[in-house]
């Protein structure tokens, strides 16, 4: 097979292309618009490039570069004229270019040489098949979950803003451990109680009676409301002024948390019907519900895509350095810092549960959490989602449901 080589420089506004004959020499270069246009434009050149030389194979490679690729690979699969041809389109990791490019010590750094250097990493590299997610129904799935991911993320963000607020309204409730800072009673408290002596001098009864219509999963209300009228008691009292803006702040930060509570629904309720279309074989083990397993195959995609389970738990970022020198090898080594972190998180937050459910998975964490001396938990969990990818990775290749081990 002698292809053309394209590598491709992405930005928001143009696109960096370089084509590179069979044989390692330039044919040309050119920029175009990071658009429809733009794309035509480009998949011309190439066919015209491929009509003038006589080939019949081409090979395209770019950059993840945030979402400023994806719709010019959608772009580039989807054309008829390049459709003709026997074509491959890689989706290339940055840090893998990078690495590559370092064998060129005295390049410059700019879009025309990165390009040049995408089209030899592909002559060069050793990539096996193309590594972009050609099922759209994957990328839909795709959207949804990380959007779901961002969305969670701001309201973690936002709950710790109104945790903050907590402490500086009441800081006997925010040093309670048996006091949830972000709970839907300790909100309801803040927005009927102006002020930390209204809370603390309330009627003890109609406290209660608060508490229960609020909380309503308390076994004893009455105990709650004594306990939160002395965190109340013992908390610093702010001036007037400070308070009311305090109050302001928090009013803000509880809107805010109840739209995203809103938006979480929403989408949840997309990934759902989205999820209907996609095989799914990962709720069956204990502890994944329908929001992981849609997160990991969101981001896993077609499995087939994988050599094996050790190129998923590498594209998740779960796999260590190693440091070995002579007959030393160190034992406790970093995870690797690249990766899929939306795949590592999901995986993550899986093993965290699976782990209390299924009594092989508790069983692993209690030895690793035993094993190691430093950030027990941390290490201890990613190591039981290194274990959990071999399963995940034999029921997506073999469609099958999970039948735990007796214990």
């Amino acid at each position: 097979m002698n292809p053309l080589f394209v590598g491709i420089d992405v930005s928001s506004k143009n696109n960096v292309t370089y084509l590179m004959k069979p044989d390692g020499s330039k044919h040309s270069s050119f920029s175009v618009q990071n658009n429809l246009g733009g794309a035509k434009l480009m998949s011309e050149k190439i066919v015209l490039a491929m009509e003038t030389m006589g080939l019949n194979d081409v090979v395209i490679g770019l950059e993840a570069t945030s979402i400023y690729g994806d719709s010019l690979v959608y772009a580039l699969r989807e054309d008829r004229r390049l459709g003709r041809y026997q074509r491959k389109l890689h989706v290339l990791n940055p840090k893998q270019v990078r690495k590559f490019k370092e064998s060129y010590p005295d390049l410059p750094k700019n879009d025309w040489v990165d390009a040049f250097v995408i089209a030899d990493h592909l002559r060069f590299g050793r990539i096996g098949k193309e590594v972009y997610m050609d099922d759209y129904r994957y990328k839909s799935l795709q959207t949804l979950t990380r959007a779901r991911f961002d969305v969670v993320q701001n309201l973690t963000r936002e709950k710790q803003h109104f945790a903050n607020y907590l402490f500086l309204k009441c800081c006997g409730m925010a040093q309670d451990k048996d006091i949830a800072n972000s709970s839907a009673t300790t909100i309801a408290l803040m927005e009927r109680f102006e002020t930390v002596d209204e809370l603390a001098y309330a009627d003890l009864d109609e406290l209660t009676k608060f508490i229960d219509e609020t909380g309503r999963n308390f076994a004893d209300p009455a105990a709650k409301a004594k306990a939160i009228q002395t965190a109340a008691r013992n908390s610093y009292r702010l001036p007037i002024t400070v308070n009311n803006s305090v109050n302001q702040a928090m009013a803000v930060s509880i809107a805010t948390m109840r739209a995203l509570g809103k938006q979480i629904k929403v989408l949840d309720k997309a990934i759902e019907q989205q999820f209907q279309i996609i095989p799914n074989t990962l709720t069956s083990i204990p502890g994944i519900g329908k929001v992981y397993s849609a997160g990991i195959i969101a981001e896993i995609g077609d499995v087939h895509r994988f050599n094996s389970q050790a190129s998923v738990a590498k594209y998740a970022g779960l796999v260590w350095t190693q440091h070995q020198s002579g007959d030393f090898e160190a034992q406790h080594t970093k995870l690797i810092k690249s990766g899929n972190r939306y795949l590592r998180y999901y995986l993550l937050e899986a093993a965290n549960s699976v782990r209390r459910c299924d009594s092989e998975f508790r069983r692993y964490y209690d030895l690793k959490f035993k094993e190691v001396n430093q950030f027990q938990h941390k290490r201890a969990l990613a190591l039981t989602a290194r274990k959990l990818v071999r399963l995940v990775y034999r029921l997506l290749m073999d469609n099958r449901l999970y039948i735990p081990p007796e214990s």
